[in-house]
């Protein structure tokens, strides 16, 4: 599990469903929640979840797209295997990673060192805890 250190900068609510934005390392993340912790309020530090399965890769401008998470991050480390390929970057002091199939590793030519976007949904982010 990537885990992202954050702190809450809003909260919107509509009956059961909320919509948190978060700053993490100098940007701007959001997340959708049916089930959210009443006590969390905008400044309270977090430690944030997503799946390296969840975490997509670009490389910009992307254009219109309807995912919220588009980090500027850049790759620290590639390994490639015969199906699957795990590409390891950072954002900010988090060392994360996206779990991508070879073909795509392939298709888009990702070299360490090279600053691409990550792209999470707002649905695949999750509050692990509080800091």
């Amino acid at each position: 599990m990537n885990q992202i250190d954050a702190i809450i900068t809003h909260i919107q609510g509509d009956e059961n469903i909320n919509v948190v934005s978060f700053e993490a390392a100098g940007q701007p993340m959001r997340m959708m929640a049916l089930a959210l912790d009443r006590s969390l309020k905008t400044g309270a530090r977090v430690k944030l979840g997503v799946k390296a399965s969840n975490i997509s890769l670009g490389r910009a401008p992307l254009g219109p797209i309807s995912i919220s998470n588009q980090l500027k991050v850049t790759i620290t480390h590639i390994d490639t295997g015969k199906l699957l390929s795990s590409v390891k970057f950072s954002l900010g002091k988090a060392r994360l990673e996206s779990i991508i199939t070879r073909d795509s590793l392939d298709h888009m030519n990702l070299q360490a060192g090279e600053e691409i976007v990550a792209l999470i949904k707002s649905s695949e982010l999750s509050i692990l805890k509080r800091l």
